[in-house]
């Protein structure tokens, strides 16, 4: 399951038959784990990799949102971190380790509506007690591939101890 997955996360357009060729197994057997995982939640949806450079039009602007939480009884950081998400501008909700406990990317079509968005409806929910908002500059390399270059990245730099 977990080679299926790794496939699927590399290229989820990848055929089922290509995919079956490449763990052993029948393109139905494929289909078939492919259809229970998702199913049952395991695989969400799918994306594309979009370097946005080459876009057309003005590329969104991103912010990074570090977000300090009061948890609340009983449910943590879950209740505030649900609340958040249901914003369209936020993309990406982690719980993180650090000084920080939320990390958010949040998408609006200028500086302005991000700072807006963090200042007139995030930092009013409440149980969260700070932010700090970075903007994205550039891109360099996003769920595995590289946007930059000749889009060559099968070549790894050696790990050393």
């Amino acid at each position: 399951m977990r080679r299926l997955l790794d496939l699927l996360r590399a290229n989820a357009r990848m055929s089922t038959r290509e995919i079956a060729k490449r763990l052993g197994k029948t393109a139905r057997e494929v289909e078939a784990q492919i259809e229970r995982l998702e199913r049952t939640g395991v695989i969400r949806g799918y994306h594309a990799v979009v370097n946005p450079d080459r876009e057309p039009g003005p590329a969104p602007v991103l912010g990074i949102i570090e977000v300090k939480v009061a948890p609340q009884r009983g449910v943590g950081f879950d209740a505030v971190a649900t609340r958040i998400c249901r914003h369209r501008e936020v993309h990406t909700c982690y719980l993180i380790s650090g000084d920080a406990d939320l990390v958010l990317l949040v998408e609006g079509k200028s500086l302005q509506e991000v700072a807006d968005f963090v200042a007139q409806r995030l930092s009013g929910i409440e149980g969260i007690t700070a932010t700090s908002t970075h903007f994205l500059l550039r891109k360099y390399k996003e769920y595995g591939v590289m946007l930059h270059g000749d889009g060559d990245d099968t070549e790894r730099l050696p790990v050393t101890p």
